[in-house]
């Protein structure tokens, strides 16, 4: 599927920020308050903080990446994986 084409179907990725030095938790907390966002973490590694997001589809989930996310302070790059398929682990 083209990313700029609307399946209308509800849609989740996986969005990986690399922020400017020391802007990890300014750019967790703005995510934290956005409601397209179910779960945010500030990470080790090549990123810094990974977002998981959720969109009613594929063009509003571009939308929001580019325009929500990319636009806040402190944010250098993101890289965005469409999630296909999951499955939650219970605790037992």
């Amino acid at each position: 599927m083209n990313l700029n084409e609307s399946s209308g179907k509800p849609v989740s990725a996986i969005v990986l920020v690399n922020t400017d030095a020391g802007g990890e938790e300014e750019v967790y907390n703005r995510l934290r308050e956005m409601k397209e966002v179910s779960q945010v973490f500030i990470v080790y590694g090549v990123y810094d903080v990974v977002a998981i997001v959720e969109a009613s589809d594929m063009e509003t989930l571009r939308n929001f990446i580019s325009s929500s996310i990319r636009k806040i302070p402190k944010v250098r790059s993101t890289l965005t994986m469409i999630i296909m398929e999951s499955k939650l682990q219970e605790k037992a």
